[in-house]
C-alpha cells in the first residue's frame, strides 16, 4: 500500500467518523444545532484539505478548472445555504472515489510490475577462493559471475563455463526455455533455470537490457495518445462551461419565473456542479491505455507510448523488410560456382572478404567456410551498404557482392538463374565466381500476413534482393506487393510514396530487423524492430520492439490496441452519456447532491472494471 492511498484512508476514516457523529450524536445527546454544525464543518474540513491544497496549487500552475474546484464551488455553496449534511457527504463520496481511481492506478502498476519483474537483486561475483555477493550495479565489464540455478542473471554476460536451460519469457514472453553454453550471449532478467554456469560481464546494469526494458515500460506512461489528449482537452474547456452553467441554473429560474423559490434553485445549481464533475472520465482513459501497455509487454512487444498503441489501431498497410524480419536471416550456402579455382578457395575468399561484416550473408559465408579465420591475413575492409565489400587479402583485392556491385566495378559476372541470392566475387579484376546462397521463411509469418489479409490490412514487402527471390519469398507467404533492388535510401523513399498516398486518417508501419533499418524505422508512423533481444539499435530507432523474433505477435499486438481502444471508447461514451443524465435530473430536482456523487463513484467503478480486462489479455 503507497503513502497516498494510506493517507487518504486515514483522511476518510477521520471524516466519516465526525460526519456519523453528526447525523447521530445530535438526537442521541439532545445537543443543540450549533454542536452538529461544527461537527460537520469539522468533517468537511478533514475531508476537504487536500482539494483545497491541490486547487491552490493549479492555480499557482495556471490550470484553474478542474474537478476538484467544481467540489469545493458545489459543497462550499451547499454548507452556505444550510445543506450541511449533504455537502459533507458529498465530499466523503469524492473522496471515496479518488481512493478507488488511487487503488485502482496502484493495483495495475503493480500488475504490470509483476508481469515485468526482472529487475535482479543480487550477483555471485567470482573472487580468489569464492564468490561474493554483491548489488547487480557494482558490477562491470570483465567480471566473471556466478548464476546458480534459479537465480535471475543480473547483468548482460557471455557465458565462459558450464551448459544450462533459460527462462526468457519476463523478457521475450517466449514461454519454450533456451539452451546456452560457452560462447553464448546471457541478457539480465532471464532466469537460470538447470546448470550452475559462469559468465563474463558485457555491460554494466543500466546498460543492460533488464534496466533498458524497465525504464522504456516506465516512460510508455509519459506519450499520451490523442484519446487521452482529447479527453484532457473535454476536461478543460468542460470545467468552465458546466460552471457558468451551474451558476445560470442558480439565477435565472428566479429571474424569469415568478414564484420560484432561490434557495431551491441555489441548491439545483450546486447540485448541477457535482453532477458534472468529470472523475470517471478522467481515471477510465489512462487507465485503459496503462493496462493496454503492460499486456503487450507480458507478450514480448514492447511499446514506448500509448500513442503508439493508439496508432496501431489505426494501421491499414504493413510494410516488411525481408532479410531478417519475414525471413531468418540465416543463410546457407545452396551452391559454389568458380571460375578458375577451386570451389574451397572461392569460398575462403569470400569468407577473408567478408571477415568484418556483420551482414547476415557475411556471417553465413564464415560458417560454410568453418575454419579459423586469420585476420592478419586481411589488410584493408571497406564496406558498400547494399552492394559489398573490397577488401585486400593475401595482397590480392577481393570483390564480394551483389550483381549491382559488380556492374558499379565494370566487371563481367555470369548471370544466376536458379532462385537464391548471388554474392559475385572478383579478385585483382577478374571475375571468380559466385556462391549462390539462400535463407528460410520464419515460422508464423505466413500465418501472420492470412491474419491481416483478413482483416483488409495491406502487407507489402520492401527487399534489397533481387526480383527472383523476392517473388518467390513472396508468393510464399501471400504478399502480393512487393519491390526488390532496393538501396537503403531507395527504402524510405519507397516508403515515403506509401505515406503520401494513403488516407490521413491511416497509420503505415515499417517492420525491420532493426539494425540496418534504422532510417525506414524512424520514417514510419509507427517503426516496429524484430528481435529487440540484444539489439540497441532495435531499442533506440523503434516505437514498437518484437524481444522475440516473431513477427507473429504483431497479431496479438494489433488485438490488444484494438481492444485498448475499443474500451477507451466505451469509457467514454458510458461517463458523458452518465454526465448529461445525471445533470438533467440535477436540474429538474431529481437527485440530491450525494446521490449524484454516488452515482459518478459507480461509474468510474464500472469503467475501471471495463479496463482491467486489457491488463489481462490474453491469458
Amino acid at each position: 500500500m503507497t503513502k497516498e492511498v494510506k493517507s487518504k484512508l486515514i483522511e476518510i476514516g477521520a471524516g466519516l467518523v465526525l460526519y456519523l457523529n453528526a447525523l447521530f450524536a445530535v438526537k442521541q445527546w439532545n445537543t443543540d444545532s450549533r454542536v452538529e454544525l461544527m461537527l460537520y464543518i469539522f468533517a468537511y474540513i478533514v475531508l476537504s484539505v487536500k482539494i483545497v491544497w491541490q486547487t491552490f496549487y493549479n492555480i499557482k500552475h495556471k490550470k484553474l478548472f478542474d474537478e476538484n474546484l467544481l467540489m469545493l464551488v458545489a459543497t462550499i455553496g451547499a454548507m452556505f445555504v444550510g445543506r450541511y449534511r449533504e455537502a459533507v457527504a458529498a465530499v466523503l463520496f469524492y473522496q471515496v472515489g479518488n481512493l478507488v481511481e488511487a487503488i485502482s492506478l496502484q493495483r495495475t502498476k503493480k500488475s504490470i510490475a509483476k508481469f515485468m519483474d526482472i529487475r535482479p537483486s543480487h550477483a555471485n561475483l567470482k573472487i580468489a577462493g569464492g564468490t561474493r555477493t554483491v548489488s547487480p550495479d557494482e558490477l562491470i565489464p570483465g567480471n566473471v559471475i556466478v548464476v546458480k540455478p534459479g537465480e535471475r542473471i543480473p547483468v548482460d554476460a557471455t557465458v565462459t563455463q558450464g551448459v544450462s536451460m533459460i527462462d526468457t519469457k519476463a523478457l521475450t514472453g517466449e514461454a519454450e526455455p533456451r539452451e546456452v553454453k560457452i560462447g553464448s550471449k546471457l541478457f539480465s532478467g532471464s532466469i537460470n533455470l538447470s546448470g550452475m554456469i559462469e559468465a563474463r560481464v558485457s555491460k554494466v546494469y543500466e546498460e543492460s537490457m533488464a534496466a533498458k526494458i524497465m525504464t522504456l515500460v516506465e516512460a510508455a506512461n509519459n506519450k499520451k495518445a490523442e484519446t487521452e489528449k482529447l479527453a484532457d482537452r473535454f476536461t478543460r474547456y468542460y470545467t468552465p462551461i458546466v460552471i457558468l452553467m451551474g451558476i445560470l441554473v442558480m439565477i435565472l429560474p428566479p429571474m424569469m419565473f415568478a414564484g420560484q423559490d432561490r434557495h431551491v434553485w441555489i441548491y439545483r445549481g450546486l447540485i448541477f456542479l457535482v453532477a458534472a464533475c468529470p472523475c470517471g472520465l478522467l481515471v477510465s482513459v489512462p487507465l485503459a491505455f496503462l493496462g493496454g501497455i503492460g499486456a503487450a509487454s507480458r507478450q514480448g512487444v514492447l511499446i514506448k507510448g500509448s500513442n503508439y498503441l493508439e496508432a496501431l489501431s489505426q494501421t491499414e498497410t504493413f510494410v516488411f523488410d525481408k532479410t531478417g524480419t519475414l525471413t531468418e536471416g540465416v543463410f546457407t550456402v545452396k551452391e559454389i560456382c568458380p571460375r578458375g579455382m577451386s570451389e574451397q578457395k572461392l569460398l575462403e575468399l569470400a569468407a577473408y572478404g567478408e571477415v568484418h561484416s556483420n551482414h547476415p550473408i557475411a556471417q553465413s559465408l564464415r560458417e560454410a567456410y568453418g575454419k579459423t579465420i586469420d585476420t592478419a591475413r586481411v589488410s584493408h575492409t571497406r564496406e558498400y551498404s547494399g552492394f559489398g565489400v573490397e577488401s585486400i587479402v593475401d595482397g590480392q583485392v577481393v570483390f564480394a557482392g551483389n550483381a549491382k556491385y559488380m556492374n558499379k566495378q565494370g566487371f563481367y559476372y555470369q548471370p544466376v538463374s536458379d532462385i537464391g541470392t548471388a554474392v559475385h566475387i572478383a579478385v585483382d579484376g577478374e571475375y571468380a565466381g559466385y556462391i549462390l546462397i539462400s535463407d528460410i521463411i520464419r515460422p508464423g509469418v505466413k500465418k501472420m500476413v492470412r491474419w491481416l489479409d483478413r482483416h483488409q490490412i495491406e502487407s507489402v514487402m520492401l527487399t534489397g534482393d533481387n526480383d527472383r527471390v523476392a517473388e518467390d519469398v513472396a508468393r510464399k507467404i501471400g504478399i502480393h506487393s512487393v519491390f526488390a533492388n532496393l538501396m537503403p535510401e531507395d527504402k524510405v523513399e519507397q516508403l515515403e510514396d506509401f505515406m503520401e498516398s494513403r488516407i490521413e486518417e491511416e497509420k503505415l508501419a515499417f517492420v525491420g530487423d532493426g539494425i540496418n533499418d534504422a532510417p525506414v524505422l524512424a520514417r514510419a508512423d509507427i517503426g516496429i524492430a524484430m528481435g529487440g533481444l540484444g539489439a540497441d539499435a532495435a531499442l533506440e530507432a523503434a516505437d514498437i520492439i518484437l524481444m522475440e523474433d516473431e513477427p507473429i505477435k504483431i497479431v496479438n499486438a494489433i488485438r490488444i490496441s484494438k481492444g485498448t481502444i475499443r474500451a477507451v471508447k466505451q469509457n467514454m461514451i458510458f461517463a458523458i452519456g452518465m454526465k448529461v443524465y445525471l445533470l438533467v435530473l440535477a436540474l429538474f430536482g431529481y437527485v440530491s447532491m450525494e446521490n449524484a456523487i454516488i452515482a459518478d463513484v459507480g461509474v468510474m467503478l464500472l469503467n475501471i472494471l471495463n479496463s482491467f480486462w486489457i491488463l489481462k489479455y490474453p491469458e
